[in-house]
């Protein structure tokens, strides 16, 4: 086992499957301990099936098979008191708290004029009050611990327009915006805040089904389905290769780096 993050403490929303259990997996195998936190149930409108408390089961099972221990938990990212119980409880059995991962989120496509207010609000609530929520539950714990990592995970679409996706493209724009926020306020407390900005991952979220969902908009809109040949590379990254940059910015091997929008995209943002 390496020893990149050894004897720190990681809180990781949406950490049941995806990118969340990547994360999870990749920071245990350098040494760190786990607090697992996911949603486990539906959301209305979201296109792709939920991850289960199987899931999140198994990525305890993941991380404690690296010789780690882990502490799981479901909860809405959504619900402030209940991830600051989350937090409080993780900290109580692991001792303390150094990195913070802001993963959970959604994704819901669709024509702007076929946006309703649901799919907008739950798209920015569990996207941006989320991650917000993530940082109010946790970031006092590194504090006490006189300093740490925070990851908001945000997305390609968080630094740039792209077609049929408003509310996500909104809400993504707002985590870049909380990570430079954050980074600044929270810089004297030796608390580094950076976001993380994937494009297309290899996630129930970026799935054959759930893309199905783009087959009506692209259709109808001809001339701008043409934006997605660079939107979604042939080529689309792994779990694991997001988990590395994670394992980059929860390390002290980044200790200089702060308020960073670091992609991680195939180059996507530049297009």
């Amino acid at each position: 086992m390496g020893g990149r993050v050894a004897g720190k403490v990681a809180f990781i929303t949406g950490a049941a499957r995806g990118q969340g259990r990547a994360h999870a997996v990749r920071l245990a195998q350098e040494g760190a301990d786990i607090v697992a936190v996911d949603l486990c149930a539906p959301i209305p409108n979201v296109p792709y099936p939920p991850a289960t408390e199987d899931d999140l089961a198994e990525t305890v099972r993941c991380v404690e098979s690296l010789g780690r221990r882990a502490v799981a938990r479901v909860a809405d990212t959504r619900d402030l008191d209940a991830l600051r119980t989350v937090a409080d409880e993780g900290v109580a059995e692991l001792g303390k708290l150094d990195v913070v991962v802001a993963n959970a989120g959604i994704c819901i496509m669709a024509p702007w004029d076929r946006v309703t207010p649901e799919m907008f609000r739950d798209t920015i609530d569990v996207n941006l009050v989320g991650t917000w929520n993530t940082v109010m539950a946790t970031a006092p714990h590194l504090v006490r611990n006189g300093g740490g990592s925070i990851i908001l995970v945000s997305s390609v679409a968080g630094l740039k327009g792209l077609p049929f996706l408003a509310p996500y493209v909104a809400s993504k724009h707002g985590v870049t915006g909380l990570a430079r926020a954050f980074a600044s306020e929270l810089a004297k407390h030796r608390i580094r805040v950076n976001s993380l900005h994937p494009s297309g991952v290899r996630t129930a979220m970026a799935d054959e089904d759930a893309m199905t969902a783009f087959g009506p908009a692209l259709t109808d809109n001809p001339r701008v389905a043409g934006m997605f040949t660079n939107t979604f590379p042939l080529e689309i990254s792994e779990p694991e290769d997001q988990a590395n940059a994670v394992l980059f910015l929860a390390s002290d091997e980044s200790r200089p780096v702060t308020a960073l929008a670091m992609t991680t995209d195939l180059g996507n943002a530049q297009y």
